[in-house]
């Protein structure tokens, strides 16, 4: 007969999974209620996400306040890992949901926020992100990113135009091969070390000296290639331009944002182990991925005609130039990726905002897409504040002072300098150049040329309201004012990382 199993309270320590089980209850929640009441109001949803939300921040500080007095610590039968690394990923990912959650209050044109599923697979997605970022399980890794990618893709779905079907359908495709991907490469390292657990994994290719080399190689290069996915690194990038201009554009800032932190956090335990081991063919296949991807992506979003498509690749752009961080593999250059995608995560939200406020419902039959650079020519003169905001977007997204990703950029680039990575820091300066080239495009377009009208002979205007003037507000202010708060965050930040052992 076998033994009952039994387990103690303390070892599960509820109290490290309480800011990812507040926000599946949350959506659990907003389920139950529309099985009660149907047709509430999407306002009433808006604000229970919010809370819900609220609650999850308010968990995360109580185990940052812990972390800092007692250092990573352990929970749910040691799966759960509270240490910097996760709860400054965790706050990216929970500050950025409620930055765009108010968004759904901004229009009837945008349908998919009517419904209450909306909002629970949004908070289930939170959830799955959570996860991925709390844990150096593999299994439990893969359990998150699942749980995320597949509310995501209903998500796009929801948006209900010919092209989210077609982004949806993409989007899933593209994320099986993902997923199978990293199902072998996991199996792999499985069988070769007997072990789930990243930290584990390592401890042991170190002490038997990365014996079985070959099988090691084979499971990183899945594993890489399934994350590269996630985080839209060339040349797993295909989905990215399509997805997004098949999304509606604030679902597309979001995923520009929250999914690519979780990616790069498992990254982040995955391969800096290895970058410091000695093996130099981890090194040449990261160093290739951020050159290729800021180049190329670059060179890509130059020629592209419609607004919506260029930000999706100047987001890939900036995808590789954080991955350098986890390239260089120093603390600075940890603290420096997480200061750099704070940054980013306002301008980028609040850019592709501006989109969506200058959406088309019908498109003009002589347009391909719903966001041409002509559509913003001389909006200077029909939508003033509108044209001021988004060039204060274009120029931060260029790195160009005082503005917010200028010190993202500078601190990036400093840490590859400061680490004897030259070459590279002269690569992403150049780049960066670059980038300069459409950003400014577009401002050439709003400041410099006239308004152009509609085949109705109407000029375009700008839609907005006030909670969507909020939101691009609170990005615009973080924008233009960064530099007051990067010390004190720098601060912050490399605390987390260093006492992380990152």
């Amino acid at each position: 007969m076998l033994a009952p199993i039994s387990f103690s309270m303390q070892s599960l320590n509820i109290e490290t999974i309480a800011p990812i089980l507040v926000t599946i209850a949350g959506g659990l929640f907003i389920l139950i209620m529309d099985l009660f009441k149907k047709d509430l109001n999407k306002s009433l949803y808006v604000v229970i996400s919010l809370l819900f939300l609220l609650m999850s921040f308010g968990f995360l500080i109580d185990l940052s306040v812990f972390f800092a007095a007692n250092g990573t610590f352990t929970g749910f039968f040691n799966l759960v890992v509270v240490d910097g690394i996760s709860l400054i990923s965790q706050f990216i990912i929970v500050g950025a949901s409620m930055l765009f959650v108010p968004l759904a209050l901004s229009s009837k044109r945008f349908h998919e926020f009517s419904y209450p599923e909306f909002f629970a697979l949004f908070l289930f997605m939170i959830a799955g992100f959570q996860i991925m970022v709390s844990t150096d399980n593999l299994i439990l890794i893969f359990l998150g990113l699942e749980s995320a990618s597949l509310a995501l893709y209903t998500l796009i779905a929801l948006h209900n135009r010919s092209k989210s079907f077609e982004a949806a359908v993409k989007y899933f495709t593209m994320g099986a091969l993902a997923a199978g991907l990293y199902v072998f490469g996991a199996m792999v390292l499985y069988a070769i070390t007997g072990s789930v657990e990243i930290h584990q994994i390592a401890s042991i290719l170190v002490a038997n000296h990365y014996i079985n080399l070959a099988y090691v190689l084979i499971g990183i290069v899945f594993l890489f290639a399934a994350l590269a996915f996630k985080v839209a690194i060339i040349p797993f990038h295909t989905w990215a331009p399509d997805v997004y201009e098949g999304a509606s554009a604030s679902m597309a800032g979001y995923m520009s944002i929250v999914p690519k932190i979780a990616g790069f956090v498992v990254m982040m335990r995955l391969f800096e182990f290895l970058v410091h081991s000695g093996l130099p063919w981890i090194e040449v296949i990261l160093y290739a991925s951020v050159v290729i991807t800021m180049t190329a992506s670059n060179i890509w979003a130059l020629v592209q005609t419609d607004v919506k498509r260029m930000l999706a690749y100047s987001s890939i752009s900036h995808a590789g130039f954080v991955l350098s961080a986890i390239l260089i593999g120093t603390t600075q250059a940890n603290t420096a990726l997480f200061l750099y995608w704070i940054l980013f995560t306002f301008t980028n939200l609040g850019a592709f905002s501006m989109l969506w406020i200058s959406r088309q419902k019908n498109l003009d039959k002589w347009k391909s897409s719903d966001h041409p650079y002509e559509k913003f020519s001389g909006m200077i003169h029909t939508s003033p504040v509108a044209a001021v905001i988004m060039g204060i977007f274009m120029l931060s997204l260029a790195g160009v002072p005082p503005f917010a990703l200028f010190w993202g950029k500078m601190y990036m680039i400093s840490s590859a300098v400061t680490s004897g990575f030259t070459v590279l820091a002269v690569i992403m300066v150049l780049n960066s150049a670059i980038a300069a080239f459409y950003y400014l495009k577009l401002i050439v377009y709003m400041f410099m040329k006239e308004p152009v009208s509609n085949v109705h002979g109407r000029i375009y205007t700008m839609n907005t309201s006030k909670a969507l003037s909020t939101v691009i507000g609170v990005a615009a202010i973080v924008t233009i004012f960064a530099i007051i708060v990067i010390n004190p965050l720098l601060e912050i930040i490399t605390s987390f990382v260093y006492n992380s052992g990152f």
